[in-house]
């Protein structure tokens, strides 16, 4: 190795670069926004504050299900469809992390090679280092990033971990949840806040001796979404079968999601969506940031072990642990 050093771009190199669609200036700016590093995160942050007004849209799509419903698989199929019509695409696949080295463990990109080959398409695997919600910490700023360098259309794929995946919904602007044929059968068992924030359903691996299963199914989910108040106003949510195997489907989810956005544009629901995501984000690093600040000052950092200590021997509730922990932070 030369005693060279690598060359750090300046934050105009990197927000110019992002803009041209540059995709390691992408991949190196995203890296700055999922680091915990305090000089990483404040030049993130000037980045996205420029990149934030880069006057470029997207649609934000979701992708959740459970383990095994396919998901990985159906994003190849519709990113490859959304490339064949000349739509830039950027996947965020989110994978379970292992729980000692915080480090992704299922390797999306390498099971999407076919798109990742793809010049109009960029896979970015993202651990979730835990975190509930089914997304990574730093999701929807990756998000603002991929859209200031041009993808038209940015998948969200989610861990599939259950109820607290609805912190998805704070990011994107359409959530397809994929379920497999013969789930229907299984209506009871899903969770209700998982039914509510979906905008269609797709049932995937609808082929084969599966197709009449998956027929039934639809009919159980088009029943039980009629019982559901509507998401948003006049919209009427399909459950549509498609098998990514097959590439059978993926068009009409496509327009499923098209016709989404245009009702939602229409309506002036989409600005007013977008809108309530800023806010969110703002809340959402308002309290990280203070969360962090709480258990690094030094006097929570002296008094937490001792506390804990007494907690877990029962000689202190959890509840006065608390109180005290937030005394020793007001005494900083």
């Amino acid at each position: 190795m030369s005693g060279r050093q690598r060359h750090e771009p300046t934050i105009e190199e990197f927000v110019e670069g992002i803009k041209r669609g540059e995709r390691h200036l992408l991949s190196r700016a995203i890296t700055l926004v999922e680091s915990s590093r305090p000089e990483h995160e404040r030049l993130a942050h000037q980045i996205l504050d420029r990149c934030i007004g880069s006057g470029r849209s997207s649609i934000r799509v979701g992708v959740t299900g459970a383990p095994g419903a396919g998901k990985s698989t159906f994003i190849e199929a519709l990113g490859l469809h959304l490339a064949s019509v000349g739509k830039k695409v950027a996947v965020l696949a989110i994978d379970p992390s292992s729980s000692r080295s915080k480090g992704s463990i299922l390797g999306d990109k390498s099971r999407m090679e076919k798109l990742a080959a793809r010049p109009e398409a960029f896979i970015r695997p993202t651990p979730s280092s835990g975190y509930l919600g089914g997304t990574s910490p730093r999701t929807h700023e990756t998000i603002l990033l991929c859209e200031a360098a041009g993808y038209e259309i940015i998948i969200v794929e989610t861990v599939g971990v259950g109820q607290s995946e609805i912190v998805v919904n704070s990011m994107v602007d359409f959530i397809l949840l994929l379920m497999l044929p013969g789930s229907g059968d299984e209506l009871q068992g899903i969770k209700r806040g998982i039914m509510e924030i979906a905008d269609a359903i797709a049932i995937n691996k609808a082929d084969g001796d599966r197709q009449k299963i998956a027929e039934v199914s639809k009919g159980d989910f088009e029943s039980a979404l009629r019982l559901l108040p509507e998401k948003h106003p006049g919209w009427e949510r399909k459950v549509l079968l498609t098998s990514a195997l097959e590439s059978a489907g993926i068009h009409e989810v496509w327009q499923n999601i098209e016709a989404f956005a245009s009702a939602m544009h229409e309506s002036g629901e989409w600005a007013a969506q977008r809108r309530e995501q800023l806010r969110h984000l703002l809340h959402a690093i308002a309290e990280d940031r203070l969360k962090r600040e709480f258990y690094n000052t030094p006097p929570v950092k002296a008094a937490t072990q001792r506390i804990e200590q007494q907690v877990l021997s029962g000689k202190l509730s959890p509840f006065t642990g608390a109180l005290e922990l937030l005394e020793a932070f007001r005494e900083k």
